[in-house]
């Protein structure tokens, strides 16, 4: 082969895609509910190492799953408008090295689990598996109608395990909780694909770089974010309300922030299509931090007037 023609070691590094690394924030909410449910944990310097070698082994995992992700879409990333310029569409990569590539980034994401806990471990090989279902034949879930947003959207509810554990190992988060984080990580899903979608502009070629999109139209990936929407709205709010009616007061910033991304989801190359860049969308950054900044006022802030509405959400139990 002439090394001339050979893709270099830059192109290797892209495929990983450590500038998405950023996604891999979702496991702080995570963290930060177990913190407020569980305990703070006593030695801090130990949880300040497991909460880095945790980070560090989900970015290397998620690089991990990147890196096949890239390789087996090459013949269908051809037909994209942007994506038709990645290294392994455009340059003269070898499979040799992406697999050793693969490889690496397993065994360090391994390794660097083992210093958190087994949950966490057992976690992320979850989260590897799920690169595999949603990227390798003959299951190829990406290729699969309604079942790509569900497949890939549940590393968002992985991430939120992964934080937990770094806290607790002996004790799961609440399910509305947990299921919620899916249908939320889903909706945002649905909304990159229908932004993705119109970005083509043509339901042809759109088939032909996503065997999804074949069975989608504009009309159902916009339903199907609502439904998704509804589900992550509705679970969330029964957490909130069980576990502190104080958190309604966040509840119509969280209605806000969702209608937003949907609104993004409008513009001209779109960021809602490459989520590792909505931090340029000032609008919605804002949006996040005041909802952060509210719920963690909520948290310790008792509102009295409020008390009064927990009997009339919740029924007592027992006789």
């Amino acid at each position: 082969m002439n090394t001339q023609n050979t893709a270099p070691l830059s192109a290797y590094i892209k495929i990983a895609r450590p500038d998405h690394w950023v996604k891999n924030v979702f496991i702080i909410p995570g963290l930060v509910l177990a913190l407020i449910l569980i305990e703070i944990p006593d030695e801090i310097g130990t949880f300040l190492l497991k909460l880095a070698a945790g980070f560090l082994a989900t970015c290397f995992i998620a690089s991990a799953n990147y890196v096949i992700n890239e390789w087996l879409d090459a013949a269908f990333d051809k037909y994209h408008p942007t994506k038709k310029y990645r290294p392994v569409v455009s340059q003269n990569m070898r499979f040799s090295l992406v697999m050793a590539e693969y490889a690496v980034c397993i065994a360090a994401g391994v390794a660097l689990s083992l210093l958190v806990n087994i949950p966490f471990l057992l976690t992320e090989v979850w989260l590897l598996l799920m690169g595999v279902l949603y990227n390798v034949k003959p299951i190829r879930t990406k290729d699969i109608v309604y079942l790509d947003v569900l497949s890939e959207s549940i590393n968002n509810m992985i991430r939120l395990l992964l934080g937990w554990f770094i806290v607790c190992e002996d004790v799961y988060p609440p399910s509305s909780v947990l299921v919620g984080y899916w249908m939320a990580g889903a909706f945002l899903m649905a909304v990159k694909r229908y932004a993705e979608y119109r970005m083509i502009g043509d339901p042809k070629l759109a088939g032909s770089y996503r065997k999804s999109f074949a069975r989608y139209s504009e009309a159902t990936l916009l339903c199907s974010s609502f439904f998704y929407a509804l589900c992550a709205t509705f679970l969330i709010g029964i957490f909130l309300l069980k576990y502190r009616i104080e958190y309604i007061v966040a509840i119509p910033v969280l209605f806000f922030l969702f209608c937003y991304y949907l609104y993004i989801a409008y513009k001209p190359d779109s960021a809602a299509q490459k989520p590792e860049k909505l931090f340029r969308e000032k609008k919605l950054m804002i949006l996040v931090g005041i909802l952060v900044v509210l719920f963690a006022v909520l948290t310790i802030v008792d509102i009295p007037i409020m008390k009064m509405w927990e009997t009339a959400f919740f029924i007592p139990t027992g006789k």
